[in-house]
């Protein structure tokens, strides 16, 4: 769990002044009117007791990725992060990103798939007419660290020619993310697949892509 260090703290106190909503509580406090939130001795806003956090996007994030990477509690879920963090830090709309968070986690969601039921039977696969257009994607984990973090593989693979690319990823990297390296990686030198074929893991990917202006693949 993010430990409130003093340098934590005063980054937190720099940005509270700068943060619109948070002067306005601090406007409703002088005058007696805001009684849920208070100024502590240190200059922190703290909304009864919990650090009211500014709307930085980079200090959100580094809140979330230490509570959800803490050695105590590895890739906890939405409910389990949710309550820890609001032991110590409060903003609106703070359980909407925190699902977020996890729903875009790559790990998370592998476990998910792998602790799903087994599917149905098995149905024949088409065979796609041109190099590219129909591609599939898994990931090979439990790999040695790399000097530089990588510690998992992503395949992909088109499914008329059997070639492929193999990507160094590392654990834990986030669907964003994901999708950024899919377009530099394989959009970038193949153009955008009509299918993906995969597990559920990656069946967010063409919906990040889609948020961005690229055409979403259809998912087999």
């Amino acid at each position: 769990m993010l430990k409130l260090t003093s340098d934590f703290l005063e980054e937190v106190v720099e940005k509270q002044k700068t943060d619109t909503r948070l002067l306005k509580y601090k406007a409703l406090i002088e005058q007696g009117k805001k009684s849920d939130i208070e100024i502590d001795g240190d200059g922190v806003m703290r909304c009864r007791g919990r650090v009211c956090v500014p709307d930085v996007p980079e200090l959100k994030r580094m809140i979330l990725e230490e509570g959800h990477r803490s050695n105590l509690s590895i890739h906890p879920g939405v409910t389990k992060m949710y309550q820890d963090l609001k032991k110590m830090f409060w903003w609106p709309g703070m359980k909407k990103e925190i699902s977020e968070f996890v729903y875009a986690c790559l790990t998370c969601q592998k476990s998910k798939v792998e602790h799903q039921k087994p599917s149905g039977l098995l149905q024949p696969m088409f065979i796609p007419e041109w190099k590219w257009d129909s591609i599939a994607m898994d990931f090979v984990s439990g790999l040695p660290r790399t000097s530089k973090g990588h510690d998992m593989i992503w395949v992909v693979v088109d499914r008329l020619t059997k070639s492929a690319h193999f990507i160094a990823i590392k654990t834990g990297m986030l669907i964003p993310k994901l999708a950024e390296i899919y377009v530099e990686e394989i959009v970038r030198l193949h153009g955008i697949p009509s299918s993906i074929v995969s597990d559920s893991i990656v069946h967010k990917i063409p919906a990040v892509l889609t948020t961005s202006g690229i055409r979403r693949s259809s998912i087999v």
